[in-house]
């Protein structure tokens, strides 16, 4: 009877914990040999590999003072950094449970809109055949990234600029140091909002090119990640969270964000605030009033300008965001009456 007591509690830790360190392996540390995400060794390595370019070419400094420069630990052991770590790990079970189920929601959408479109038509299925299946599938992969990209700034804008938004989004901003984790450092409600925009993008770029293409519509990838997003990537996207401030010529910011402006938008001086929204194109926040170019050796302060007491706390990352977005609401509704 003693023996059976002392083994419970080992049993049912076992059965607690075993599904946990098989997620853990399965999907959180395979996303360094998946091309489909950010932290892909092989985006971290051409990262890298930048990061030195420029430290010694650029800047002149000698291959040891680089490293130390890219390795610094402010920005991988900081407690901020420490803070992206722990929300990466709990955000990919969380976005691993909502992608699944928003599947499913995807797959009638689209179904149901087609169906709706070949009745508005008269059943005129693949309006336009005479296009080549390569061209459809490059023209299918260009219009999903510039949309998508279109849809992520205004989001991202909405995010900064709507009070109950930015709730949840400053969570992003609260970073006091960054590195390329800093990336999955966001509340579980900004991760709905951003899956949902890029399910919808997805959607109405396969109703429009299956109906109108039929069957010729592809996406063209490399490594099984989209040819455009794979590029972004491999070009240095994960500097945009680092300390790396790498700007490109004031011409090419205007059509493309650099690592540099990425870094002004997190920046906590009032000239900064609302600056840089895009996420590939600057050509949205030159168009819409928002954009900033990069200043050569800008010396830059990451966090909130209302420094909270614990923002790197379980409670400031993610219970506070609730009842701010409850203290807004509320204050809404006896507005209203």
């Amino acid at each position: 009877m003693i023996i059976t007591v002392h083994f419970i509690p080992l049993f049912l830790l076992r059965n607690m914990f075993e599904p946990l360190i098989q997620f853990f392996l399965s999907d959180w540390f395979s996303a360094f040999f998946n091309p489909q995400r950010r932290i892909f060794w092989g985006y971290l390595c051409s990262a890298l590999i930048i990061s030195l370019f420029w430290f010694i070419a650029y800047k002149k400094k000698p291959l040891k003072i680089a490293f130390h420069e890219i390795f610094s630990a402010n920005s991988w052991l900081s407690k901020s950094a420490r803070a992206d770590y722990l929300l990466m790990i709990v955000n990919s079970a969380f976005i691993s449970f909502f992608s699944l189920r928003l599947q499913g929601i995807s797959t009638i959408f689209i179904a149901l809109s087609l169906a709706w479109l070949h009745n508005l038509f008269d059943g005129n299925l693949a309006i336009v055949k005479e296009v080549s299946a390569g061209v459809i599938a490059i023209y299918y992969t260009l219009t999903l990234f510039v949309l998508d990209d279109f849809v992520r700034y205004w989001l991202h804008r909405w995010l900064h600029t709507i009070p109950l938004l930015w709730s949840f989004h400053k969570v992003h901003h609260s970073a006091t140091s960054l590195n390329p984790f800093t990336v999955f450092r966001v509340h579980p409600v900004e991760v709905i909002l951003m899956i949902l925009g890029r399910a919808f993008v997805a959607g109405v770029c396969v109703i429009i090119f299956v109906f109108f293409f039929s069957d010729k519509v592809t996406l063209v990838t490399i490594l099984g990640a989209s040819i455009f997003t794979f590029l972004f990537d491999v070009i240095g996207s994960n500097l945009r969270h680092s300390n790396v401030p790498l700007s490109y010529y004031h011409p090419v910011e205007r059509i493309f964000i650099s690592p540099a402006q990425h870094q002004i938008h997190h920046s906590s001086a009032p000239e900064h605030l609302n600056k840089n929204y895009g996420i590939v194109f600057s050509l949205w926040d030159l168009w819409f009033d928002s954009h900033c170019f990069s200043l050569k050796d800008q010396a830059l302060f990451y966090g909130l300008q209302k420094a909270e007491s614990k923002p790197h706390s379980f409670t400031s990352l993610y219970l506070r965001p609730f009842l701010e977005a409850r203290k807004i609401i509320t204050s809404f509704f006896i507005a209203k009456n």
